[in-house]
């Protein structure tokens, strides 16, 4: 592996594991009162489209890296969508 594919290695775990703490946080608490539904949306999209232009490269690490991540992204989105729409949580940016 030379140093340029351990760095993108490295960089895909990173991305994959960055947003589990905060997915875990909210699956024991259910709160969500403190995250920016605005900026979870854009995360999604982003995560989104990184995506697609793996696929569109078939790029398998920027495929997996992606999909992966939109696991606990979306799971964190979906909870803070429903918990404003339940007013849960005020809708704030």
């Amino acid at each position: 592996m030379t140093s340029v594919e351990t760095v993108g290695f490295f960089a895909s775990v990173l991305s994959v594991l960055n947003q589990f703490p905060q997915a875990i946080k909210v699956f024991k608490s259910k709160d969500t009162h403190s995250i920016s539904l605005v900026m979870y949306c854009i995360v999604v999209v982003c995560i989104t489209m990184w995506l697609v232009y793996g696929i569109m490269l078939r790029d398998a690490p920027l495929i997996w890296a992606n999909a992966l991540s939109l696991l606990p992204i979306t799971y964190i989105f979906i909870m803070k969508l429903s918990n404003t729409i339940k007013g849960k949580d005020k809708l704030s940016i």
